[in-house]
């Protein structure tokens, strides 16, 4: 049950009505306080010397209100790695194992397949004379590597030729100066290796593994109508199953909407990809998936008074007020209220300042 439905229980175990000469009062705790009749004119609210059971503090404070969504922890989308040409399989990596910039990901004929970092695919075979987009990628992971007597350009020159030689050489593979289309994988960056595809002695031509990043994330699958939670570089609190926090980001938000069906096949729901980063991966201890629940802000107000939900009475009039307690008596002040967040509410009216003292039930 929600603190907003236990609060409005007790409020109406609390708050009576009565009628008396045309004067509307209400009871709170065991005392009672006066409100404006209905009709006439006005009438100052007398003070009463009936104290209500417990008090608390009006307090300046931020109020942030949250709401929680499901997600789920791993490592991120998943990508598949085609073996292209001739020969079988040697040797495969370990699932769960990284791979960096210029290492294995594979054999085929106990030759090593290269990783290499860039977004463009390595399509064609790469010699003396040619030019593109594709030789400047490569000339840059080639310098990365730590090898030199080249340009990073646009053109695979004699001296990128005479590069890759001893880049071949180091790798123990035959020094052509040429790379071909099954020498490399091209991958954004490092590389997790999720499950292998491929059985030892298999076919290279084909489904060899597949990877993921090497950084663990959050997705959520976020309903359209809650898309204004997701604000990209916003702070998130991420829940973990032992029950402890940390702290995420919004890394990116999804523009294209998915339809997904429920379990029963009837409602569908419309969501977005919100993907969240987690900058501290050791507070994740050991974990590589599992559900997580993830606390967006959904609006904050900032400096503003409050009091404990419980302190407010519905006034006969309409509206809330407070029992304000001063020395050995009291008076209902009426106030307008704001954000309800952390059993407490936003308020603000005549006379309600930092630590002005409320009556509250015990």
């Amino acid at each position: 049950m929600s603190e907003g439905t236990v609060g409005a229980r007790r409020r109406r175990r609390r708050i009576r009505v009565l009628a008396m000469a045309g004067v509307v009062l209400v009871t709170v705790g065991g005392g009672t306080a006066a409100a404006l009749g209905f009709g006439g004119g006005t009438t100052e609210k007398p003070a009463s010397s009936t104290m209500p059971p417990g008090t608390a503090k009006v307090t300046r404070m931020t109020l942030t209100e949250t709401a929680d969504v499901d997600g789920t922890l791993g490592y991120g989308a998943v990508t598949s790695v085609n073996g292209q040409g001739s020969g079988r399989v040697t040797w495969l990596p370990t699932p769960g194992s990284t791979v960096e910039r210029g290492k294995t990901v594979y054999k085929v004929d106990e030759k090593p397949v290269v990783l290499l970092y860039g977004s463009v695919p390595m399509y064609r075979t790469l010699a003396s004379g040619v030019t593109g987009s594709d030789v400047k990628q490569f000339e840059q992971n080639l310098a990365a590597l730590g090898y030199r007597g080249f340009t990073v350009d646009d053109t695979y020159s004699s001296a990128t030729a005479a590069a890759v030689k001893d880049w071949q050489e180091d790798l123990g593979l035959t020094q052509t100066g040429a790379v071909t289309p099954e020498a490399v994988v091209y991958a954004p960056g490092a590389i997790r290796v999720a499950e292998r595809k491929a059985e030892i002695g298999a076919p290279a031509g084909g489904p060899v593994l597949t990877y993921t990043g090497t950084t663990r994330q959050v997705s959520v699958d976020l309903e359209l109508s809650k898309r204004g939670l997701a604000k990209t570089g916003a702070k998130v609190t991420v829940k973990l199953p032992d029950e402890s926090t940390v702290a995420g980001a919004v890394a990116s938000v999804g523009r294209v909407a998915e339809t997904q069906t429920g379990s029963s096949g009837g409602s569908t729901t419309t969501t977005v990809e919100v993907i969240v980063s987690i900058a501290d991966q050791k507070k994740l201890g050991s974990l590589d998936e599992s559900p997580v629940k993830v606390t967006f802000v959904a609006s904050q107000h900032k400096d503003v008074l409050t009091v404990p939900i419980l302190a407010l009475l519905a006034l006969a009039e309409g509206g809330y007020g407070v029992q304000v307690v001063e020395g050995s008596t009291t008076q209902i002040v009426a106030v307008e209220t704001g954000m309800f967040a952390g059993g407490r509410v936003e308020v603000s009216g005549d006379g309600i300042t930092t630590d002005t003292v409320v009556g509250v039930p015990k």
